[in-house]
């Protein structure tokens, strides 16, 4: 018995007065792995908490399997529960599997094969069979303990409660609980948040093995390009959400030419309207009543100014015709992209042997220990290792916001920007337009406006900071130090939170860029093509 679709027809969902899902459909077959990507407020959360019936759409339906796993922003146990309870529930089904079957199997010995009944309770066990064969039931056990151990969790008490686990242990076992259970159709939202390079590998290998149905919502590029066999693309298009085949690779390779040809579409579109106008009232003017004849039209005027007359009049209404029917059937403007664009410098620095910062014996106690670094005018610079290596310190120790032991030198007049990863304003009821207008100066604001830095929307410059995305406020902070760009630019993470669209503008800016850029990362497709140095820090002895 084949595993059902996951379906969703024509799918409508209102969120605080705005249409978030408009017509949406979606068909996933078992087998095929979807990744839903666009920019931030596209609806991709809404969408998966509609296919999973965790909130119903305004119209449209949709058809699920029985076993649907979603993976939740919280587990769904109080803070009291234990990890125990969380893998007995996970392993729950998988021991019903293998109990009915004893139960069958002993009422198939029981009954006559030639009792009608026997041929019911055969066809059960066979469903059954293959219910327990696609969810793996008899290595569920063996294969919780895998997947706590792969997810960092291995050492964590069963009973422990989740109110003692960090956000992050929690949203590990949320996932292991999925992995352990196996449903037919799993729906994933950030599943790779929280993880570290060897834990994702893991979930890519374990979500390719899967029988059923994935539909996954991921900022996560590399993980996208190892997982998908389709990409649903939720940004405005010509004709709504497009779904491409293939990994993130081939999707960049295929939206790169559809946007192209979207592009010159509507530029052929816009000239052929611009000829059609043009066209419609230079003849028109030649319809002219009150035109007299020209000096070589006089001898034969009268004779041909009907027949001539009658020959414009036609191409004007022929025009016109054209130019109504156009004026209908014209595709839309395509939609400014969110581009990232990084100004000169406000001064320069001498780009001279002396380093922008030097660090020696720099040492943070339990956070920090590095012998020696040097920071270039021109430098770009990557910092990379585990949880707890250090990197976000030593962005905070090369900003000056702390203090740390041994030499730290920097040039005079240097000015620093730096991104945090925790993005706090102080005034949230302020507009994101006025924060920037106040933050960077009027003349600045007006040189350089906020929408030009294509990090926010049209539609969201108006908005309270307070009520903006986390990826808004972020994208806001970065817009403020890119308005009075520093001689050196710090980086915590900057690729949270950002669609993988930007995210490839911000790589591609940053590697042209002028300016020193140190970057603090485990944004895995962004190491893995970065053209600078590496710096790779290690967890400080206590």
């Amino acid at each position: 018995m084949p595993q059902p679709a996951l379906l969703a027809h024509d799918l409508v969902r209102d969120l605080g007065g705005r249409r978030v899902l408009d017509g949406v459909g979606l068909t996933a077959s078992p087998g095929h792995r979807i990744g839903l990507i666009g920019e931030n407020g596209v609806g991709k959360s809404t969408l998966l908490r509609v296919l999973a019936g965790v909130d119903e759409p305004d119209a449209g339906s949709v058809s699920r399997p029985a076993d649907v796993g979603f993976l939740h922003q919280e587990l769904p146990f109080d803070a009291a529960s234990t990890v125990g309870a969380v893998l007995q529930d996970a392993l729950r089904e998988a021991r019903e599997d293998l109990a009915e079957l004893d139960r069958l199997g002993q009422e198939l010995a029981r009954v006559p094969e030639d009792d009608p009944a026997h041929r019911e309770l055969l066809a059960a066990y066979g469903a059954r069979l293959e219910q327990a064969q696609d969810r793996e039931s008899w290595d569920a056990d063996r294969r919780a303990t895998l997947v706590l151990e792969r997810l960092g969790l291995g050492a964590v008490a069963h009973d422990r409660t989740l109110g003692s686990l960090s956000g992050g242990q929690r949203g590990r076992l949320a996932l292991a609980a999925l992995l352990v259970r196996r449903p037919s159709a799993l729906l994933l939202d950030e599943p790779t948040n929280h993880l570290d390079d060897s834990a994702a590998a893991f979930l890519e290998e374990q979500l390719r093995g899967l029988p059923g149905t994935v539909v996954v919502a991921s900022h996560d590029r590399a993980f996208l390009d190892a997982v998908c066999t389709d990409l649903v693309d939720l940004d405005p298009a010509v004709d709504g959400p497009v779904r491409y085949g293939g990994n993130y690779s081939a999707y960049v390779s295929e939206k790169r030419a559809e946007r192209e040809r979207w592009t010159r579409r509507y530029a052929e579109e816009q000239e052929e309207l611009e000829r059609l106008r043009h066209a419609a009232g230079v003849t028109a003017h030649r319809l002219a009543p009150d035109r007299g004849p020209r000096d070589n039209e006089k001898m034969g005027y009268g004779h041909r100014a009907g027949r001539v007359q009658s020959q414009i009049s036609r191409r004007v209404r022929s025009a016109n015709r054209r130019l109504e029917e156009l004026e209908r059937t014209r595709v839309a403007e395509p939609p400014a992209p969110l581009r990232f664009i990084l100004p000169q410098p406000a001064a320069e620095t001498e780009d001279g042997p002396e380093p922008l910062v030097s660090l020696r014996d720099v040492r943070v106690p339990g956070r920090l220990s590095l012998s020696g670094l040097d920071v270039a005018a021109t430098e770009r610079l990557l910092v990379t290792g585990g949880n707890g290596a250090g990197k976000s310190t030593l962005l905070a120790v090369l900003a000056g916001r702390l203090t740390a032991e041994g030499e730290v030198h920097r040039r005079p007049g240097l000015t620093v920007g730096l991104l945090t990863q925790d993005t706090v304003f102080e005034r949230p009821e302020r507009t994101a337009r006025d924060t920037y207008a106040l933050t960077v100066g009027p003349e600045r604001a007006e040189r350089l406006p906020l929408v030009r830095l294509g990090l926010l929307a049209e539609a969201d410059l108006d908005k309270p900071v307070g009520q903006l995305s986390v990826g808004q406020r972020r994208r806001l902070a970065l817009a403020l130090l890119m308005a009075r760009p520093p001689h050196l630019l710090l980086l915590d993470e900057p690729t949270n939170h950002l669609s993988p669209r930007l995210c490839d503008e911000l790589e591609e800016a940053l590697g042209t860029a002028p300016g020193a850029i140190v970057v603090a990362s485990h944004d895995r497709w962004l190491r893995h093509r970065w053209q600078g140095r590496e710096l790779r820090l290690e967890r400080a002895e206590v």
